[in-house]
């Protein structure tokens, strides 16, 4: 049996048992038993995957043991203590190994540090297709899936989840596409004093306005026209998000890595962000921890210009208008990386308002009202544990940037000091991002 079959079951039977569970017309065993039958008896040794076949069955895997801890666990919600115990009755292969051990096998033999559960790096990266981002018609950045079609596996297929699961991924792939284009800067290959520089700010700042709208689209997007709908992010997909063993760390964008690194690249000014960064790592990929540790060992882009120009964060700040206009003019890549940080500020609004619309909003709604939060995975805070409090302290960090003085000059004077005009710069002929079909 070859993973194309596995993946068929995944693709109709996993959500049509999820929907049926979840409605009251199937128990959670009828789940349990034809995973069991369709899928965990015919599986070999995972010794006997390469690599990529171990990256896709994982993804199956775990969908499919999500699925199987959630309805446990709802079932008889004293079981969250013993998250483990979801499966217990499910053996895999001719060996009847349990299926915790046999997935942290099966991640070990994808060769990527992949954590004994579900992750991001498996629900969201290799699960969608390929993505690639385009400017000016050229494909700058390739994020790969594991698959070679174009379909997304979900709990439930429900149209808001195929939606959710895009927005992530093509959101990744557009920070990639700025992280890959700054990073020469960040390892000195690049000066970061020089007109490449500056032009590398900019060609990062159109991706974030690109960036911004594709989120700005998704949270517009009407439910009848596939967008998400709030009871369902929160009583449905979000349930799905429970623990395999205590103290573990289910899925969540927070695990996005490249997220992690703009803001690393950029610089937040929040104190205990590289202590929230290293809370992540043991759910990220080995290749992804390496790269936010070294992050963490450098300092951010804007410090080291300010640095190299001899000039201060703090200073700008204080700087009368006319003096502040005298040193941008003096050094014209201050604009450039201004608008970027600019446009990283507004999108972290952007993320606050997902976060808002999405979750805390209907959660304080449903407070409000009597109608409390969720038993099985609370609705009162992020995946990872974040508090809305916390949340808008980071979106107010990555306002207060070391470049926050210059934005008491025109816009549209800091964009003609790096020859550009603004609006079209934020609207026009912007980086695309799309899904691709790849050879299987």
């Amino acid at each position: 049996m070859s993973w194309e079959q596995w993946n068929r079951w995944t693709l109709a039977e996993l959500p049509r048992l999820n929907r049926a569970i979840l409605s009251g017309g199937e128990p959670p065993e009828a789940l349990t038993a034809q995973l069991r039958r369709r899928v965990l008896a015919e599986l070999p040794a995972p010794g006997r995957f390469s690599p990529p076949d171990a990256r896709r069955v994982l993804v199956l895997l775990g969908l499919a043991g999500a699925s199987v801890a959630r309805h446990y666990q709802e079932t008889d919600l004293s079981r969250k203590a013993r998250p483990s115990e979801s499966f217990d009755r499910l053996a895999v292969g001719v060996a009847g190994t349990p299926f915790l051990a046999y997935f942290a096998e099966l991640a070990v033999m994808t060769g990527t540090g992949h954590a004994p559960r579900d992750s991001y790096a498996s629900l969201v990266r290799w699960n969608a297709p390929e993505t690639r981002v385009e400017v000016d018609g050229e494909t700058v950045v390739r994020l790969p899936g594991s698959f070679p079609g174009l379909e997304i596996r979900t709990y439930t297929e429900d149209p808001g989840e195929l939606a959710f699961f895009e927005l992530l991924k093509k959101s990744e792939a557009f920070e990639l596409a700025v992280n890959d284009t700054l990073e020469p800067v960040a390892d000195g290959t690049v000066d970061i004093r020089s007109p490449d520089a500056a032009r590398r700010a900019l060609a990062a700042a159109r991706l974030m306005a690109a960036l911004i709208r594709f989120n700005q689209d998704f949270a517009a997007r009407p439910a009848e026209r596939g967008g998400l709908r709030t009871e369902h992010f929160m009583d449905v997909f979000r349930q799905f998000a429970v623990h395999w063993r205590p103290g573990d760390l289910p899925p969540t964008g927070a695990q996005d890595p490249e997220f992690i690194r703009r803001d690393l690249l950029l610089g937040i000014d929040f104190p205990g962000y590289p202590e929230q960064v290293r809370h992540l790592l043991p759910a990220l990929l080995d290749d992804e921890r390496a790269m936010l540790e070294r992050c963490l060992t450098r300092p951010a882009l804007p410090a080291a210009l300010l640095d190299s120009l001899g000039l201060s964060g703090s200073a700008l700040v204080v700087c009368t208008a006319e003096s502040l206009g005298r040193i941008v003019r003096e050094h014209p890549q201050l604009a450039a990386w201004y608008l970027l940080l600019a446009a990283n500020a507004k999108f972290g609004g952007v993320h606050l308002m997902l976060t808002e619309k999405y979750l805390f909003k209907p959660q304080r709604d449903r407070d409000r009202s009597g109608v409390g939060d969720r038993l099985l995975v609370s609705n009162r805070r992020g995946t990872t544990g974040m508090e809305e409090p916390l949340l808008v302290q980071l979106t107010r960090a990555r306002r207060n940037h070391l470049l926050r003085g210059l934005g008491r000059l025109p816009d549209q004077e800091l964009a003609a000091l790096c020859g550009v005009e603004l609006a079209g710069f934020e609207t026009t002929d912007l980086p695309e991002v799309r899904f691709v079909a790849v050879p299987g």
